[in-house]
């Protein structure tokens, strides 16, 4: 069992900063899909009083019920641009977490590779020392005139 070193902490950190950024971007998805619901909802909201009152004026409606309706829709309307802001600041906040996500896991991917690069190192290296304990031990097994795999077998 080979023991945990710089590299896995690293790793195990990076992994973690990582999901605390997935965890942050769908959070911030989630917060963009209710905006975009709310600024939904208002629209139809409002498009609605306006043909209540597109309504009303044909069929004859007094100038404080008139004053009322408009001031109603100019209430929609802000309330709509409100939530337009809303929403274009959750997209940023959307945007501003996907990047840290994907830096997040570029930094994750070059320790990943860093370690796979250091275990191919290691089994390079293991693969030369087998490689010149075989090559031991045909040169003793020459020099005593015996074969390699006599060697290996005991005899």
């Amino acid at each position: 069992m080979s023991q945990r070193g710089p590299l896995d902490t690293l790793i195990e950190l990076a992994q973690e900063s990582r999901d605390k950024a997935a965890l942050g971007l769908a959070q911030a998805r989630q917060g963009e899909q209710q905006s975009v619901a709310q600024v939904e909802t208002l629209r139809r909201y409002r498009q609605e009083y306006a043909e209540r009152l597109q309504r009303a004026m044909q069929e004859g409606i007094d100038p404080a019920s008139m004053h009322n309706y408009q001031h109603f829709l100019r209430s929609l309307d802000d309330a709509m641009g409100r939530a337009q802001q809303a929403l274009e600041q959750q997209r940023r906040q959307v945007t501003r977490s996907q990047q840290q996500w994907q830096g997040e896991q570029r930094k994750l991917s070059s320790y990943d590779t860093l370690a796979s690069r250091r275990a191919e190192q290691a089994q390079r290296g293991r693969q030369r020392q087998e490689l010149r304990l075989n090559d031991e031990l045909s040169q003793l097994a020459l020099r005593r005139g015996r074969t390699p795999h006599s060697l290996q077998g005991g005899h």
